[in-house]
């Protein structure tokens, strides 16, 4: 598994106190319960995907890149930064257009 981190990761409320142990966890693929990370949608119906950490350090996605856009210590929270990034997109793009809104990192997905 291959993780791109967004510049400007995105963090939520309760993940801002622990924010360099929840990065490092990520990396080591030994991120605690209860941590989720917001990636751009797989399918093109979406545009936001959640994902508990643990499960993107499954065998299941050996072979797949992610680009972190943000992360979290609930899934409520999850909700509340994906809202934000939603938000934050259709302030500066007018629209729902992810790969204009983080620029030349959506590609690398």
């Amino acid at each position: 598994m291959k993780i791109i981190w967004y510049d400007h990761l995105y963090v939520g409320e309760k993940a801002k106190k622990k924010r360099y142990r929840i990065i490092q966890g990520i990396r080591k693929s030994k991120s605690g319960p209860g941590i989720y990370v917001i990636t751009p949608a797989v399918n093109g119906n979406n545009i936001l995907d959640i994902y508990p950490a643990m499960t993107i350090s499954g065998s299941a996605y050996q072979d797949e890149e992610f680009l972190i856009l943000g992360i979290a210590s609930s899934y409520w929270e999850a909700l509340e930064v994906a809202g934000i990034i939603v938000n934050d997109m259709y302030r500066k793009t007018g629209g729902f257009d992810l790969s204009g809104f983080i620029g030349k990192e959506a590609g690398k997905v």
